[in-house]
């Protein structure tokens, strides 16, 4: 889908904001904390009805104000062929956002709520790349299987339904071990109930992961090759307990150390991505350098599977918007360079970028014909 448009009220520092897009490059420039990221995070709000940055609603919206409101026009790559061509075309995609302290947020499709916001994801297919992304190096597995869930998750709408079933499975067995963890006789009969029910969403899950991970790989090793002009192996793993054990067989024989343990040791919560250059772990051996291009290669490999994944939402959408967000900090400058002329190619749909430096925004800007850049300063564009 392509952002032809968006308006923004009371959004994070953003007062007003009336915002016509290019459909293949658009650069925001400006000094930190002027409010670039929270432009992206307004298009980010309208695919993933939430922002990338926080899960309390209410912070979103502008200190002193008592509502917030973010709008998007999208259009299919056909319709605007059809426009240029001054033919019939469908009418535009609308979604909105309204955001109320003390009410539950409305959102919206061409004037019609959403039964469930869940309902929603996969719609816009978005990928963002920021800095924050340096926590899939950083923190545990939980931000490496969310990297999974946010790709699968919006192609895949069973992947979506499955996941929240397992999860809410999960909340239950591991609140029964806490509160039979010091009892004589633990409810055997109602933990065997909940694992069974556990085991057919865990298999689809770990099914759509392994299924994902093998068309993914090539991507993220091409990508990568690219950015670091082949100059380093990377590796990249799916693991999983349910690779090399029954899920059902595994509830059984580890339930009593689970009782003690007070939570679930076993299925795929605890699945991970392992990273490596070469044989060693990143996060042990990979410079500043090369870990960034590691999860930048990580998140444009994500944008380039989910434009050509046939998912069940995806079949007709094209490319995924991509928002850059302060990616050329700390990479050399022929990184950049082949970072630049790569997302300008025909395999990436439309582009946001932020910058700190103007001259920087220009010289990407230049060979792109229709190309904008929009100046913010304390909430501003221009």
């Amino acid at each position: 889908m392509i952002l032809q448009s968006l308006n923004i009220l009371n959004y994070r520092n953003i007062r007003e904001a009336s915002l016509e897009f290019s459909d293949k490059l658009n650069c925001f420039v400006g000094l930190n904390g002027q409010g670039k990221t929270n432009v992206l995070d307004a298009i980010y709000l309208l695919s993933f009805t939430k922002s990338a940055f926080t899960s309390q609603d209410s912070l979103n919206i502008t200190h002193g104000e008592e509502m917030a409101m973010v709008q998007g026009i999208y259009r299919s790559p056909e319709q605007l062929k059809v426009e240029s061509l001054k033919l019939k075309e469908d009418a535009p995609l609308v979604i909105s956002c309204g955001l109320r302290k003390g009410v539950k947020k409305q959102f919206r499709k061409d004037k019609k709520d959403y039964p469930r916001l869940i309902d929603h994801i996969g719609l816009i297919p978005l990928v963002m790349v920021c800095p924050a992304d340096h926590q899939l190096i950083e923190e545990g597995s939980d931000e490496r299987r969310r990297f999974m869930d946010v790709v699968i998750g919006q192609q895949n709408r069973k992947y979506l339904d499955s996941l929240t079933q397992y999860n809410a499975l999960l909340k239950q067995r591991n609140a029964l071990l806490k509160q039979y963890s010091d009892a004589a006789t633990p409810p055997d009969d109602l933990l065997e109930v909940l694992e069974w029910q556990m085991v057919e969403p865990a298999e689809y899950i770990f099914k759509a992961r392994t299924d994902f991970f093998r068309e993914f790989e090539p991507y993220f090793q091409e990508v990568y090759k690219v950015i670091s002009g082949s100059a380093e192996m990377p590796v990249l793993v799916y693991q999983s307990q349910l690779q090399d054990r029954d899920l059902r067989e595994a509830y059984v024989r580890t339930r009593q150390r689970d009782l003690i343990l007070g939570w679930t040791s076993q299925g795929i919560h605890k699945d991970d991505l392992e990273m490596k250059l070469g044989e060693f772990p990143l996060k042990q051996v990979g410079s500043q350098g090369q870990q960034r291009t590691f999860v930048l290669a990580m998140k444009l490999a994500q944008a380039l599977y989910l434009g050509k994944a046939k998912g069940e939402r995806l079949k007709d959408e094209g490319k995924p918007i991509l928002l850059l967000d302060d990616i050329f900090d700390r990479l050399d400058s022929e990184r950049v360079e082949r970072i630049v002329k790569m997302i300008q190619g025909d395999d990436f749909g439309q582009i946001f970028i932020t910058d700190t430096d103007r001259q920087h925004l220009t010289e990407i800007v230049q060979p792109n014909e229709g190309a904008k850049i929009f100046h913010v300063e304390g909430g501003r564009i221009e």
